[in-house]
């Protein structure tokens, strides 16, 4: 993987026009890899919740894991608030807003706009039972099987032959994707190369001050923040990343935490996580944990506002934080979810220009890889902290486990 994605950087910057046409290589491989999804993460929360005999657990978990989500993902986006804030990257830009491409930010304006309440509730049903399969909306897909689940638990003495159906199926589908991932180098080289092709090194100019402190801030988070946490749940972050070393490397590779969802499920049942908690933190965590794009909004945001010299007091940030604690639950299964995300925070607090989204276009795929493996992390520790939280697995286990070759 490492030796793909380092010649990919080459051959976009040494050779851009070649680079341009690998593309598809990329995105075969992320269209091969979300194909798989939608039936694991079916089988997964099935099974998980309707192997849960006691209904109180399944409340309980529930609970702790929507608080843990907020507390969390709010820490991310007071996190990216200060750093912005410290370092500035924006200042002395002075660019005047009215002379900028607005097309771009009315083009994300219509997405976001789809992401009110109450057209964010309605899309979370599908059309069909098996639409949400066919458009591999996570929270759709969550729903069916949250419905399903239930209807398997009710079955009484049917239950258990209907679960090792369900079983069968997940090991089948798991089956399929250790041979999708095998591609996965080939898919990360051709990404790459897009991506440096498309937008070139120089692309970056003087956008590189806001990424340097989008990387480090990420970085801060993850290793002070999840690390804490981490120590006070009993295990070693550092080691965890070891241990779902190749779920990184595919993530930095495609750009995508969702290539990476069926690798750390199985990952995190290899650690003594049980599969019902698995299955229900995890796909959760994908719509309402994501760390990094919470970073992402509130760092972009008070740099926009800073490049066109629009003043945003202590009020003004408090409420872009409460806009941004909400919109950013909607962010599963859209497109370009990071700009969608903060064209429906930008919306709703119109003191920062839309048309100011135009000067992220060049560098949001450079920033993606980090949002996207920030929320692999942050999901991952989630789960396991979930888990200790319920008794399922110990500190020794844990730390027994994490040493050991991966399952």
């Amino acid at each position: 993987m490492l030796v793909a994605v380092a010649l990919g950087i080459v051959i976009g910057w040494q050779f851009p026009d070649a680079g341009r046409q690998l593309q598809p290589l990329g995105d075969a491989f992320i269209k091969l890899v979300k194909m798989m999804i939608a039936p694991i993460i079916f089988c997964t929360v099935v099974h998980g919740v309707a192997s849960m005999s006691d209904l109180k657990k399944l409340g309980r978990v529930g609970l702790k894991t929507l608080l843990y989500f907020e507390v969390v993902s709010t820490l991310a986006l007071l996190i990216g608030l200060v750093v912005v804030n410290v370092l500035q990257p924006g200042a002395g830009l002075n660019i005047d807003a009215a002379q900028l491409d607005t097309t771009v930010g009315k083009s994300y304006e219509q997405k976001a706009h789809s992401m009110g309440l109450a057209a964010f509730l309605l899309n979370i049903i599908p059309n069909t039972l098996f639409s949400a399969f066919v458009t591999g909306d996570l929270l759709q897909v969550l729903l069916v099987s949250g419905f399903t689940a239930f209807a398997i638990s009710g079955l009484g003495s049917h239950r258990e032959p209907v679960l090792n159906v369900i079983e069968r199926g997940s090991e089948i589908f798991f089956g399929i994707m250790r041979l999708v991932v095998k591609f996965a180098p080939l898919g990360a080289m051709g990404a790459m190369a897009y991506t440096v092709g498309a937008h070139g090194l120089k692309s970056l100019g003087h956008l590189a001050k806001l990424m340097a402190g989008f990387y480090a801030t990420s970085g801060l988070f993850v290793f002070v923040v999840l690390g804490l946490i981490a120590a006070g749940s009993g295990f070693s972050l550092v080691r965890f990343l070891v241990y779902i070393r190749d779920e990184l490397l595919l993530v930095l590779g495609t750009s995508s935490s969702e290539t990476a969802l069926p690798g750390l499920i199985h990952k995190l049942r290899g650690l003594g996580c049980s599969s019902s908690t698995v299955g229900l933190v995890v796909p959760t965590g994908y719509s309402f944990n994501l760390d990094g794009t919470n970073i992402y909004m509130a760092m972009a945001a008070v740099f926009l506002a800073q490049a066109t010299n629009t003043p945003l007091d202590l009020r003004d940030q408090i409420a872009l934080l409460l806009v941004a604690m909400i919109s950013s639950k909607g962010a599963s299964g859209v497109t370009g979810a990071g700009f969608v995300t903060l064209a429906a925070t930008l919306a709703i607090v119109p003191k920062i220009p839309l048309a100011s989204l135009a000067l992220l276009v060049g560098i949001d795929r450079f920033m993606s890889e980090c949002r996207a493996i920030t929320n692999l992390i942050g999901n991952g520790v989630a789960a396991i902290v979930i888990s200790r939280w319920e008794g399922e697995v110990t500190p020794g286990e844990l730390k027994a486990n994490l040493e050991r070759e991966t399952p």
